[in-house]
């Protein structure tokens, strides 16, 4: 209903953004480089963030900017299974025969792998996300694709994203070993203060409306209810104009803010 009341091409806070027009926050631009960097080594990285802070929106935002020529992406979403089902899903996400043996998936795996980087030059990236469901024989296994040639070369690069209890379990002894292998760490928070009235006006001006609908107490009440959180003040940002322009009202308020709090509760 907003829409026609404000003006508006589309709903400005739904999730599904192209990469190139994802707000470039100041953690977001540094997890980018980071990962840029990463990229160079082909080593492993572990992305940790809260739930909704964007980091697995950044990471596509940084593999859709890979020159498809150099790069080849590999995307494994949640798995809960042992060892056997996340190599069927590499296996599988590689576009390899899902053979029945451990043996086999990582043989064809490891082949996969130095075919593309050897014959190909193409550089593989493996990413898995919710990476803080994998059980501890998962994770272990996992750290030996990277294993190349006696730890002289790097040919695989291994992204782990997944929600801070991922970095406590990784700290802990029985994971040394991969532990010692990640060469790019980073924790993304929340947008700061001073970020979301550029994050509304960019959400906005891509929605087709230069109008600052947002008063500043709204935008403070929206920061403290979300805690800078993308996925919370997309939310919120969406139930509050829709509440304000039930009421024919002309800008965002504190009220309406409130008001799309006690909804979600």
């Amino acid at each position: 209903m907003y829409r026609k009341v404000y003006g508006l091409a589309h709903h400005p806070f739904e999730k599904d953004l192209e990469p190139d027009k994802l707000f470039g926050s100041q953690a977001a631009e540094e997890l980018e480089a980071r990962l840029k960097y990463l990229l160079d080594l082909r080593g492993i990285g572990l992305i940790t963030g809260e739930v909704g802070s964007g980091k697995t929106s950044i990471c596509r935002k940084v593999a859709a900017s890979l020159h498809t020529g150099m790069y080849r992406l590999f995307y494994v979403p949640l798995t809960t299974g042992n060892v056997t089902d996340i190599y069927k899903s590499i296996a599988w996400e590689m576009g390899l025969t899902t053979e029945r043996s451990l043996a086999a998936l990582f043989r064809s795996i490891r082949q996969e792998v130095e075919r593309l980087c050897l014959e190909s030059k193409i550089r593989p990236i493996l990413i898995i996300d919710e990476a803080q469901y994998l059980r501890n024989d998962v994770l272990a296994n996992l750290r030996l694709l990277t294993n190349y040639e006696m730890d002289s070369k790097n040919r695989l690069c291994m992204i782990f994203v997944g929600q801070a209890e991922l970095r406590r379990r990784l700290s802990l002894s029985v994971h040394e070993p991969l532990a010692q292998r990640i060469v790019v760490r980073y924790h993304i928070s929340g947008l700061e203060r001073a970020e979301l009235q550029p994050y509304l006006k960019h959400r906005l001006e891509l929605a087709g409306t230069q109008m600052e609908l947002f008063t500043e107490p709204a935008r403070e009440a929206l920061f403290q209810a979300t805690n800078g959180l993308p996925r919370k003040i997309n939310l919120l940002a969406h139930l509050s104009l829709n509440i304000a322009a039930l009421q024919q009202a002309q800008e965002v308020t504190e009220e309406h803010i409130q008001k799309a709090v006690e909804e979600t509760e």
